[in-house]
């Protein structure tokens, strides 16, 4: 059948989907035995709700090594495609849960409601914290999950589709693209914190852990569910882009990092590539986002801050970018770390004159951190991957030349 030497190849390019899928499923079945919900209970729901969103962050980080990793686009704004997935889903889980609300409020009435009566009710609950009563346009679909859903994926692929298009076409490449992208992603940010925005300003929106009819099924079940929907992302996401960066798509993306005017006297159309790689990362992104803010509960502007997408960068950086087992174990590396300096899992060293508190000096950890990955280890933590292989040859014993230890394949085929 034609599928089947398809997926060979697939393989052979990337002989470390077998072995990530394989680990992603022995980390699901660890997970799901000590789980709350479905196992002894040594995790608690809160921990499966950070190992949920840590796979989140996983996906985002794959999304951003393609782009920057393989195709040599520092984009400064791709978290804020992961927050325009947040807010999309966010709408419907926040409209929903408060319908439910306000017709258990207003059924005990003398007068049944109007449905008009009813989502003006809606609309004064939601919109009551930033003065409003009125459901703004870009909420008109947020009373169905089908069509937010659309949005998670049409919001972001469009505005990366229409910006990218635009800074393509004017052949916009290095700093001065990152820049653009920065910019991007900042005036996002300061119109969502205009309460005038459509989506509370600054609050935010808030409760999504709370979903819609399933009152009655507890946080551990709720949380243990997003943990699969997660990984099954993740794992769904690792096979997309290692399709994208195999073969001849890979290698002419490759090329136009190494090489764009190379590329194009070729007689390749460079745009169309970058187009594709950065519209295609941008709705990877928002669907990451779909799935990490019902666990984070809450999503605002301050997410969709550019300091998000430096950090995503950071992430890939130390992970070892142009790998995608890199940005996996770096987005899972330091977003864990972060999680255990910040929530006050390290202790405080006491110096005598001075105490340092991990909460205070992450950030600084983690600045000197990329420092000397960019300047001592520029493979990062994924090129450990490379030490562990280089000894694995050498180890080989047997007849592989004249000379003892010799490999054949450096000595010629056989005569």
């Amino acid at each position: 059948m034609p599928s089947r030497p398809v997926r060979k190849r697939l393989l052979e390019a990337n002989p470390s989907v077998a072995w990530f899928l394989a680990i992603l499923a022995l980390f699901c079945l660890g997970v799901t035995a000590l789980a709350e919900a479905t196992g002894t209970g040594a995790l608690s729901t809160s921990m499966i709700k950070t190992l949920g969103k840590t796979l989140c962050l996983c996906l985002v980080a794959l999304a951003m090594d393609v782009v920057w990793g393989y195709q040599g686009i520092l984009s400064l704004g791709h978290m804020a495609f992961f927050g325009l997935g947040g807010y999309a889903i966010g709408m419907w889980l926040m409209y929903a849960r408060t319908e439910i609300i306000v017709a258990e409020s207003l059924a005990e009435a003398a007068i049944p409601p109007t449905p008009a009566e009813i989502e003006d009710a809606i609309a004064t609950q939601i919109f009551g914290v930033v003065g409003s009563d009125q459901f703004p346009a870009i909420w008109a679909f947020a009373d169905s999950l089908v069509l937010q859903l659309a949005m998670v994926v049409a919001v972001p692929g469009l505005l990366a589709l229409v910006f990218g298009w635009l800074a393509f076409r004017s052949r916009v490449t290095g700093v001065y693209l990152s820049i653009l992208t920065q910019a991007m992603t900042l005036a996002l940010s300061l119109y969502l914190f205009q309460n005038d925005s459509g989506l509370r300003g600054n609050n935010g929106l808030s409760g999504l852990q709370n979903l819609p009819g399933l009152d009655a099924v507890d946080q551990a079940t709720v949380s243990i569910a997003f943990f699969y929907a997660s990984a099954a992302a993740l794992a769904a996401g690792y096979l997309l882009f290692a399709w994208v960066t195999s073969g001849k798509m890979g290698s002419v993306i490759r090329a136009i990092r190494d090489d764009e005017a190379r590329v194009r006297f070729l007689g390749y159309h460079v745009e169309s590539y970058k187009l594709f790689v950065f519209t295609l990362t941008a709705v990877v992104a928002g669907i990451a986002g779909a799935l990490y803010y019902p666990q984070a509960g809450i999503i605002n502007p301050a997410e969709l801050a550019p300091i998000a997408s430096i950090y995503l960068a950071v992430w890939v950086a130390i992970g070892g970018r142009g790998r995608l087992y890199g940005a996996v174990i770096g987005a899972a590396f330091v977003s864990l770390l972060s999680s255990w300096f910040t929530g006050g899992g390290a202790p405080d060293v006491d110096l005598g004159v001075y105490t340092i508190r991990w909460t205070d000096w992450w950030l600084v950890l983690l600045g000197v951190s990329f420092v000397l990955t960019t300047l001592y280890a520029p493979k990062g933590l994924g090129g450990l991957i490379d030490v562990i292989e280089a000894r694995r040859a050498r180890r080989r014993v047997g007849d592989y030349g004249p000379d003892k230890g010799a490999l054949r394949r450096e000595e010629g085929p056989p005569q």
